[in-house]
């Protein structure tokens, strides 16, 4: 059966004769050309009349025009081609044929093969309209060459539609245009050209980890380096504001002392210090204060207060103290730790434990809305959303609990 277009083996371009087959070589220089049954298309658009040769053609023509229907004529102007050199016809034959043509519209059907070649084929794993395709093809010569032809066409749109041929030529199928040698050497050529392609495609993806890799190193170095240094600062903070709670303690306890001491002068009856000897001189810390620009306390710094309000309102229970500091830190772990459990981001207000530990103690609700905790449901639940949850209150939360609980002067002021 003669092909119905010329294939371009360098591009795979359909050309529907052999003139355009020769102006596409002229304008590329490819030189491989081989007969194919696949037919360039011929649509017709219904409202304007232009012709389209490809389904890529006819969208376009629709996003240009926004015409979508189309006639397929295809078949009409699908006509055998062949680069042999066709033998001289007379006009007599000539018009003999196109009225039979005309008169006698052409029965298609499908091609024989050898059954035991196609038996085999299909055991192989080849469906039966891929295996008649390619016996019908390399001549029906062999499985070898069937399998040869699968291989070389397996890209093709039509490899598994049943081939048709004229019922006059049935009898008669067609023989393999290359020799087994010649079929042999372009079969590894082309294996060759697909290997050094695939060569080159992988060496072309491993480049390109090579520097996703290399970008996703730096990436994550730069992320190490600011987090080392965020801590950094986070711990000099802290260690600044120990510092700085310790003093205070330290200079509540001397005047303390001091007082202590007047009042057993006094006791035993002995004359008072001189006050301008025992007065302390001003901190330096309040001077400074005073100095800067008043800036609005940061979460952190309300944390730290509602901490120092719940201590010194009970400051002769210890051990009260120890375990509200020690709940709101649960409270606080488990939502940073297990955001997706929705028991550990929920309170109930009226739970007789929450209240004897926290709840009825100054500064324990307030100090679990600065940590993101909402009062709903007719205040009855304290609530953490699931959106609302920011870790770096939640740190900042657990670092204030850590110094409240390990610092012996917290909140001694």
């Amino acid at each position: 059966m003669a092909g119905v277009s010329l294939k371009c083996g360098d591009c795979g371009t359909l050309l529907k004769s052999v003139e355009e087959a020769q102006e596409h070589a002229e304008l590329t220089k490819h030189t491989d050309f081989s007969e194919s049954t696949e037919a360039v298309l011929n649509l017709v658009c219904s409202t304007c009349g232009k012709p389209c040769r490809s389904k890529t053609e006819s969208d376009l023509h629709t996003k240009r025009t926004g015409h979508t229907e189309f006639s397929d004529k295809t078949s009409e102007t699908a006509k055998p081609i062949t680069l042999e050199v066709p033998k001289a016809q007379s006009s007599n034959d000539v018009d003999m044929l196109d009225a039979s043509t005309v008169d006698e519209p052409e029965e298609l059907v499908v091609p024989d093969v050898d059954s035991k070649l196609l038996e085999e084929l299909e055991s192989m794993g080849f469906s039966k309209e891929r295996a008649t395709r390619a016996l019908h093809f390399s001549g029906n010569s062999s499985l070898e060459a069937a399998a040869n032809w699968i291989v070389e066409h397996e890209d093709d749109a039509d490899i598994d539609q049943m081939p048709l041929v004229s019922a006059k030529s049935k009898s008669d199928p067609p023989k393999p245009s290359l020799t087994p040698e010649e079929r042999k050497a372009k079969a590894q050529e082309l294996i060759e050209r697909a290997r050094k392609k695939k060569e080159e495609e992988e060496k072309r993806m491993e480049r390109e980890r090579e520097k996703e890799r290399i970008r996703i190193g730096k990436e994550l170095l730069e992320a190490k380096r600011m987090e080392e240094e965020n801590e950094r600062k986070r711990i000099i903070a802290l260690r600044k504001a120990e510092k700085e709670e310790e003093k205070r303690a330290r200079e509540k306890i001397r005047q303390k002392l001091e007082e202590d001491k007047a009042e057993r002068r006094r006791k035993l009856g002995l004359p008072a210090e001189d006050p301008t000897a025992s007065k302390p001189p001003a901190p330096i810390v309040e001077e400074k204060k005073r100095s800067l620009p008043i800036r609005p306390a940061t979460k952190a710094e309300q944390m730290r207060e509602c901490l120092r309000s719940l201590k010194q309102s009970n400051k002769d229970d210890d051990a009260k103290v120890k375990t509200a500091f020690n709940t709101l830190l649960t409270y606080v772990k488990n939502a940073a730790t297990k955001p997706d459990e929705e028991k550990f981001r929920k309170i109930r207000l009226s739970n007789a434990a929450f209240q004897d530990r926290v709840g009825k103690l100054e500064g324990g609700i307030k100090f679990l809305e600065l940590c993101g905790f909402e009062k709903v449901e007719g205040d009855e639940f304290l609530f953490l959303g699931r959106d609302k949850i920011d870790r770096a209150v939640l740190n900042s939360a657990g670092t204030e609990l850590n110094s409240a609980i390990n610092n012996p002067f917290f909140g001694v002021l």
